[in-house]
Parts: structure tokens; sequence; C-alpha cells
């Protein structure tokens, strides 16, 4: 007998709900602080009020509201500007499952989306935890603009089953609904620059696989994405928790998760680069035939990361972090003294702000952060990517 999947409380909304959620959300209080927050004018506020109540599907507020709301709010406020390499691989009329590093909760996806848009593509589903979800304002929100939830924390019985029906989600949404699905490669986001690939990420997506290892994966049109902040988001505060953990036992709450997402959305990231691979599909024979399962998982798993370490779009910042960690000047050629000045500002401000503490330690933490990505991507130099 065939297993009926029920999406209902994972889903994204549909367009019959969309009027409706977004009435809910211009009646919460808090959604309209972050309006005020937004746009700081109360004629404005009132001017987008009366465009949303008047937006009947996801299509429509996402060309109507969120695309001009990432480019002027984010784009070119925040950043030095944005650039993409590699979408000439991609079928714009097929879907994929983007998997990426993961640097920022919110600009990872919203980055994204904005680029396929400007190439003539659809927006993707996104994967959010549910841990992000801290008020129903925030669902609302993040469900009109098609993410599904991912449920963490659970018991083991019901951690297998949410992940049997995520599982099931995802691949119908790639090949039977032809929406393409961001999903990052690791619970949470990378704070030490190490981006990595959990096995556990990948084991979820084969439990709706019906057929061969080969085949199950093949459907799911996987491309690795490289993101590339030329400045980490949020980089003091992923270094401060990364400190305070180790040496205070600090253990992260909602509300650090909600001041992450601003920080993200408002502090300077430089310039911002997005590398596109090309689909994982001729590779998979080769790893289904290894010696068992995890076997072939793990291999999926590095592959996915050495395109990620090749792809990424290395920055000055990212030169001399190794040069200082190292005390050594072997990429001089590629850092001029204001990249010096500013990154030396930065570590001022990362010790100003932890305020306690050994500073020598937090800024060799923030350093590494910076240059774990060139070290990986020196790592996989010359490595053999399998076509």
């Amino acid at each position: 007998m065939r297993e009926i999947m029920n999406y209902d409380d994972i889903r994204p909304y549909e367009d019959h709900e969309v009027n409706h959620y977004i009435n809910v959300l211009l009646k919460d209080d808090v959604f309209q602080q972050v309006l005020y927050f937004i746009f700081q004018d109360e004629k404005k506020v009132k001017g987008v009020c009366q465009l949303l109540s008047e937006i009947r599907s996801i299509n429509e507020l996402q060309m109507k509201f969120m695309y001009p709301l990432i480019k002027e709010w984010i784009i070119d406020k925040t950043t030095s500007g944005i650039t993409w390499s590699g979408l000439d691989n991609l079928d714009k009329t097929k879907s994929y499952l983007f998997i990426s590093n993961h640097r920022d909760i919110i600009l990872d996806s919203a980055i994204l989306n904005y680029i396929i848009v400007n190439a003539g593509m659809n927006t993707t589903e996104i994967a959010i935890g549910n841990n992000l979800l801290i008020y129903d304002w925030i669902l609302h929100a993040v469900k009109l603009n098609r993410a599904f939830v991912v449920k963490r924390n659970l018991p083991a019985r019901e951690l297998l089953l949410a992940s049997k029906n995520l599982s099931s989600y995802i691949r119908k949404t790639i090949t039977k609904d032809n929406m393409s699905v961001w999903i990052a490669q690791r619970e949470g986001r990378t704070k030490d620059g190490f981006d990595q690939t959990q096995q556990a990420l990948l084991k979820m997506l084969n439990l709706s696989n019906k057929s061969d290892f080969e085949s199950g994966f093949r459907e799911l049109q996987i491309v690795p994405l490289s993101i590339s902040y030329e400045r980490e988001p949020c980089g003091i505060s992923k270094v401060e928790e990364i400190y305070k953990r180790e040496h205070d036992g600090f253990v992260k709450t909602q509300e650090d998760d909600l001041k992450s997402m601003a920080f993200g959305l408002t502090r300077p990231k430089g310039r911002v680069h997005f590398a596109f691979g090309k689909p994982i599909d001729a590779q998979l024979k080769k790893f289904g035939q290894a010696e068992n399962l995890a076997e072939s998982i793990q291999q999926l798993a590095d592959h996915i990361d050495t395109c990620i370490y090749r792809n990424y779009k290395l920055w000055p910042n990212n030169y001399l972090a190794a040069d200082l960690l190292t005390d050594s000047n072997l990429h001089a050629d590629k850092v001029d003294d204001a990249v010096r000045d500013k990154f030396s500002e930065l570590l001022d401000d990362l010790v100003k702000t932890i305020g306690e503490g050994d500073a020598n330690c937090q800024k060799r933490l923030f350093m590494q952060m910076y240059a774990n990505p060139l070290l990986n991507a020196e790592k996989v130099e010359g490595s053999e990517i399998l076509s």
C-alpha cells in the first residue's frame, strides 16, 4: 500500500491563502513595527500596507514587494554590489536542488532568489528551521515567500517521521511541481568559515528515494552553490558566540537568532558573489558503487564540498587573514594598505564588542573565519572532479 504524505504542517502558503495571511500580518503590531523599522516613514508604511492588502498570489507578492525590497533595502544599502557565475550551466526550464554553504539566516536565500529571477527563472522554495519561527508574524512572512519548515529538536521517532515527510516534500516539489529548492549544506550557519556538508542532510534526502542511489539523487538535480561575502554577515557576533560557548558555556537563545537576522540584513557586507556549480549527475554512478550506503553518502558530501570550495570567490580579507595567522607574506600581492587598515579596525571592534576575555584568542577565531575558505580552496586545488 502506497504511503500518503501530508505536508500541510510544513508547506508554504498557496495562492488562495495569500490574501488572508497578508491581512493577518497587517493586523500584527510587531509586523507593523518591522515595516516602520524598514521604511522609517509613516506615509511609506501606509503605502506599503495598501500595496500588500491588494496582493492575491505568491508571485505577485514576490515581484511587487520582495524583489524591490531586496534590491533597494539590502543590496543597494548594505553591499558593494553582487555578482554571480555559472548560471549558464543550468536550464532555466528545469528545477534544481541548490545546496549551498550557509553564512546568513535570511540573505543566502534572498539574494539567490534575486539572482535567479534576474536570469529569468522562478524563485525557489526555501528550507527554514522551526527554531527560527519565533513569532507568528515570522511564520506567516516566510510561508508567504515559499518557505517550508524543517522540524528540529524532536524525539528520535518523531524526528524520523518528520524527516521522511520533509524528504518526500522536497522530492515532490522538484520532480512533480517543477519548483527549485534551496537548502543549506548543514544545520545552522557556518560560524568559523569552514563549510562542510552534513551527512545527515543527504541521508534525509535519500529517505524518499524509491530507486537506487544513482537514480534517486539524479532526479533531485543537485547544484552545489558557493556563497561568498567579502565581509562576513554578523562576523563579530559569530566569533563572540564561539568564544563565549568555549569559555563561558554560552547557550544560544531564540532572541539571539532574531538579533542575527536583523544584523545580517542591516550590517555592511562588502562585495557578494554567488557561484553556481554544474548539476551533479554522471558522478553519481561512481558514488553509488561504494561498499555501502554510508560511504556513497560520504563521497557525495565530499564532492559537494569540493565544488563549493573550488568555486568560492576569495576576497583580499581571506588572503590577509591567512597571512596573519601564519605570520607570513605569502599573499601580500593580493592585499593593499586599505584592506589591512580596515581589517585591523574590524579586529579592534571585535575585542571592544566582546568586552572581556582573551583578546588574542578572539582575534585568532576571527582570522580563522576568514582564512578557512582559502585553506579549503587550496586543499582541493588540483583535485579531480568527475564529470
